[in-house]
């Protein structure tokens, strides 16, 4: 299982790449592991605004379906469209098969996200 360095984590299996007040957001490989092989992903509206926590679409694969939690508060500003026809990239390259790209309403709700170290004993259980 591959945990990349310099992104935040949350114990929902998602991961965080931020930039200033901007954040990409996708699942990690922990979790495209768990799913199996991805064959459809529901993704949100441009401009929808999501509390920490939410559900902001949903990732279905052959064994299961699963909702994708914002671990970040803010405001939609892009989705990975390449996702809807091929929602398997998830599963080839989990890292850089990002889902939203999303402006933070609080930054200070990075500081709650584990980091790579911190995430790996919540993958070993």
């Amino acid at each position: 299982m591959n945990i990349k360095e310099g992104l935040l984590y949350s114990p929902s299996h998602e991961w965080v790449k931020a930039e200033g007040k901007t954040a990409w957001i996708g699942i990690s490989d922990h979790a495209q592991h768990a799913l199996g092989s991805v064959v459809f992903i529901e993704l949100p509206k441009v401009g929808q605004t999501f509390k920490k926590g939410d559900a902001m679409g949903a990732v279905e694969s052959v064994k299961a379906a699963s909702d994708v939690y914002t671990p970040v508060s803010g405001k939609i500003l892009d989705v990975n469209k390449d996702l809807e026809g091929s929602p398997e990239m998830l599963n080839d390259d989990p890292y850089g098969a990002w889902i939203v790209k999303i402006e933070l309403s609080n930054e200070d709700e990075l500081k709650h996200l584990l980091s790579a170290k911190d995430y790996t004993p919540l993958c070993e259980e």
